[in-house]
């Protein structure tokens, strides 16, 4: 019984992280935000592209299925189970079965689960990402950062967490390689206030 419910958690947790807000918003609007700005189906392109309140909208939605996730492995199964559910919803986000593999970087349900599992740690987490933009303007240096320093706060704060977090943290890096590159030239894209009045997201 405790196998198939370890099962049973894990499967729901994948299937809540293919849920895409971002997609199902453009998709209302005849847009496919796959193919708008960066690309990316995560809170950032769904500013650049739709507007603040769809970015609110997908940031809250992809958090809360982390979280929900987390919860449901618990519920369900046993602790253990929660952290493997933590895994399944992020890769169902990044590598969604339901939208052809092509997800986000998971680094908002990347958050809902650590708060899931550890309030304290996604709030260090989370101080790292704004330190960063603030002193870079630039959202995707702060998620770079933060998947960087995560072995280090995990291993202090959430150890039996430390390795199935280290594959989320390396596979989030690895999201993010374009924007790495982009870093290194100088080319990367800043907060733009502009994203914030695009006529896309306005209601």
């Amino acid at each position: 019984m405790a196998d198939y419910r370890f099962v049973l958690a894990v499967t729901i947790a994948y299937f809540l992280g293919n849920i895409s807000p971002s997609t199902i918003q453009a998709r209302m609007r005849g847009i496919d935000i796959k193919k708008e700005g960066s690309g990316n189906a995560g809170t950032t392109n769904t500013l650049r592209v739709l507007g603040a309140r769809a970015a609110l909208i997908t940031l809250v939605v992809d958090i809360g299925k982390g979280v929900v996730a987390v919860a449901l492995g618990y519920w369900i199964a046993t602790p253990a189970a929660a952290m493997w559910c933590a895994l399944a919803a992020f890769l169902g986000h990044v590598f969604p079965v339901l939208l052809k593999f092509k997800g986000g970087k998971g680094v908002a349900v990347a958050f809902g689960v650590l708060l899931g599992l550890n309030w304290k740690l996604a709030l260090a987490e989370l101080g790292i990402v704004l330190l960063a933009v603030i002193l870079t303007r630039r959202v995707s240096f702060g998620s770079i950062f933060a998947a960087v320093a995560f072995p280090f706060l995990c291993w202090y704060m959430e150890p039996d967490f430390i390795y199935i977090g280290c594959v989320m943290a390396a596979l989030v890096l690895i999201m993010h390689r374009s924007n790495i590159i982009r870093l290194i030239h100088g080319e990367e894209d800043k907060v733009n206030i502009s994203w914030f009045k695009k006529k896309g997201g306005e209601e």
